[in-house]
């Protein structure tokens, strides 16, 4: 186990001192945990700031005069890491607005799934002990930079921590487009679309579409079709250097989406380039964690039948 600030790093980073509290959007019912870290890290001798949407929604259940909120940019100029209560879309939301400014994060499961949340609402004061005397797990994650290109110039661009899809939109009828990897030519195909997931994405929607799961420490990138019309067309993994680019060929309705989350429309000839970030972010795990642990849990692997 590495330890995440402490005294005890080799490069000698100070414990945080300031941290940004992240609820989940719209979310009345984490008002209580908001209320429960923030005591707890103040009493601890923490600065707390709290997001400004996050505020807004729990102000009327939690007195929330001794902390300041802001946007995410001021959070990440003034945060040391920031807790994200919530489930994985609040995380996904959190890791795309702070990777630049390169704040950890810490996921507390207030949500369904929670691949990225793994920190229980039960455990989580005893997990901020472990946190604030460094032990913790940090691990890397990618994200991908996405632009859509219409007549040669860009019209769009947006981060993605979990994947870029391009569909069919709302039209029950299959879109045309063609792959290009590093400008070599793949194929051209008619389906529902393609997922380009990282490998945080690839428990998401990517799965659900026949996908690999891989392991956050491999560096590639998977390209899922969705229902294509050629049944041999099968998942791919490419490496995460590699650039990617889709242009639609014909469809009516056809979308790009990021992490679910930021929606495109794409019209005939438009292109959609995908390629690795710059930024990554730095998720932080309590001492036991285990990706394989967590798929088990999860995915419900190994599982015993219920007696009835």
């Amino acid at each position: 186990m590495t330890n995440a600030f402490p005294q005890a790093s080799a490069d000698g980073a100070p414990p945080p001192r300031t941290i940004a509290l992240v609820g989940k959007y719209h979310s009345p019912e984490i008002a209580e945990s908001i209320r429960l870290l923030a005591r707890y890290l103040h009493e601890r001798g923490i600065t707390v700031l709290i997001e400004e949407e996050t505020a807004d929604n729990v102000v009327s259940h939690l007195a929330l005069g001794s902390w300041a909120s802001g946007s995410f940019p001021w959070l990440g100029a003034h945060s040391d890491l920031a807790i994200v209560v919530g489930g994985d879309g609040t995380m996904l939301n959190a890791a795309r607005q702070l990777a630049r400014y390169r704040v950890p994060l810490v996921g507390v499961n207030q949500g369904r799934l929670g691949f990225m949340t793994d920190i229980a609402r039960t455990e989580m004061l005893s997990c901020m002990d472990d946190l604030l005397d460094g032990r913790f797990i940090p691990e890397t994650r990618m994200l991908l930079d996405a632009e859509v290109n219409r007549d040669g110039r860009g019209i769009v661009c947006n981060l993605a921590l979990n994947d870029v899809v391009v569909d069919k939109g709302a039209i029950g009828r299959m879109i045309e487009f063609e792959l290009f990897i590093d400008g070599e030519f793949i194929y051209h195909l008619r389906s529902d679309g393609l997922i380009v997931a990282t490998s945080t994405g690839s428990t998401a929607y990517a799965l659900s579409a026949n996908g690999p799961i891989l392991h956050p420490g491999v560096s590639a990138i998977a390209l899922v079709p969705l229902c294509p019309h050629a049944l041999t067309n099968r998942p791919i993994l490419v490496g995460d250097r590699n650039e990617i680019e889709i242009r639609i060929v014909h469809a009516t309705d056809s979308r790009a989406h990021f992490d679910g989350q930021v929606t495109a429309d794409l019209k005939n000839g438009d292109v959609v380039r995908i390629r690795r970030s710059e930024y990554s972010i730095t998720l932080l795990h309590p001492p036991a964690y285990s990706y394989f642990a967590m798929l088990r849990q999860k995915l419900h692997w190994s599982e015993r039948p219920k007696e009835h």
